[in-house]
């Protein structure tokens, strides 16, 4: 069977694998006005830490939705043994299960790239209410590489395809959002990658092609650590 990275990360439970990890997900929450009456969608929740931090932070209304099931039971177990009133949404962000206007807040980290991303965008737009904010933390291509390079990070990730900074903006504006705002932390990928994040939630049973996909991540993350960065953007409708 050929299994994929996001395969991997499910199986081995990974929360946080995104560049910058939890804390950077604090840091850019801590800038927005949150508080009990917002709604917040975590899209691409994974095993649910971050909308966990949310639901226990700031109180308000959190909901949770991944397109992977094993991912999904393990942050449903997250926010059961925390007692959190957080809904769990199986479902593409391409065809997101929510009627318009439902969210002040959607966060994607490292979620946007391995999707259509012209139709997730356009879904995040759809979703948001007036005034909404999409938070959004994005590999982005940093110098050209060879044809041959593209393509195999391009299929081992399972990404549609790698973006520049100007790429990103540019589709965000296309997809009708009217303010986009694009920030560069002084953060290697390499410094924040699977290796150093302590929330694990293994499954049992694990097929050592997992760790050999791992392995590869870590040796891409090591070679492109100056050509694959990563953004965020702060998109308002």
């Amino acid at each position: 069977m050929n299994y994929t990275y996001l395969d991997c990360l499910a199986m081995l439970g990974v929360g946080g694998a995104h560049p910058g990890g939890l804390q950077l997900t604090k840091e850019l929450l801590s800038r927005e006005k949150i508080d009990e009456t917002k709604s917040i969608l975590d899209a691409g929740c994974g095993t649910g830490q971050t909308s966990a931090y949310i639901a226990e932070q700031y109180q308000c209304n959190v909901t949770s939705l991944d397109c992977n099931k094993i991912m999904l039971d393990k942050a449903s177990q997250r926010f059961s043994s925390l007692h959190l009133p957080i809904e769990v949404k199986q479902g593409s962000t391409e065809h997101l299960p929510f009627d318009e206007g439902l969210f002040d807040i959607i966060l994607a980290e490292s979620v946007i790239s391995f999707t259509d991303v012209s139709l997730t965008i356009s879904e995040f737009k759809r979703v948001l209410k007036p005034n909404g904010i999409l938070l959004a933390i994005e590999m982005v291509l940093e110098k050209s590489l060879s044809e041959d390079e593209l393509k195999s990070i391009v299929n081992f990730y399972g990404v549609s395809r790698l973006l520049t900074e100007n790429e990103w903006y540019n589709l965000f504006k296309r997809a009708g959002m009217k303010q986009v705002s694009v920030e560069k932390f002084k953060l290697d990928l390499g410094e924040n990658d699977v290796r150093n994040v302590t929330d694990f939630s293994l499954s049992e049973n694990i097929d050592d092609k997992f760790f050999e996909i791992l392995e590869k991540h870590l040796h891409f993350t090591t070679v492109y650590k100056d050509i694959l960065g990563f953004r965020l953007f702060r998109c308002c409708i």
